[in-house]
């Protein structure tokens, strides 16, 4: 999977809008809050609820899969685009910080 195409996967979610918070850094957010980080090569992702959940991607894919700065104690991860982690996993990853985001977010702010 491209970068473009993982790009345009995230925003193809309900409610998923594009958003450069710092400059240069794209993400993906529902209802103003983020679910994926797109900037650069990779993808950064809600992986479980805390960082134990979140190393069980690492152990899986070492060196492709790492702790994200500031924020991998909460169980985001970051994922590098290099072939190790099968396309079909990588949508996994991604609808499942959607829905990690998703499901903690007042019912007013839930996608149509």
């Amino acid at each position: 999977m491209t970068h473009e195409e993982l790009v345009a996967y995230c925003l193809a979610k309900p409610g998923a809008v594009p958003d450069e918070p710092w400059e240069g850094d794209l993400v993906a957010k529902v209802g103003d809050k983020i679910f994926a980080f797109l900037g650069g090569d990779g993808l950064g992702v809600k992986c479980g609820r805390d960082a134990d959940e979140a190393a069980e991607l690492r152990d899986r894919y070492p060196g492709t899969a790492t702790v994200m700065a500031y924020i991998g104690r909460y169980g985001w991860n970051a994922v590098a685009l290099d072939g190790a982690v099968p396309d079909d996993e990588l949508r996994e990853l991604v609808d499942a910080s959607y829905e990690a985001v998703v499901a903690k977010l007042p019912k007013s702010k839930w996608p149509r």
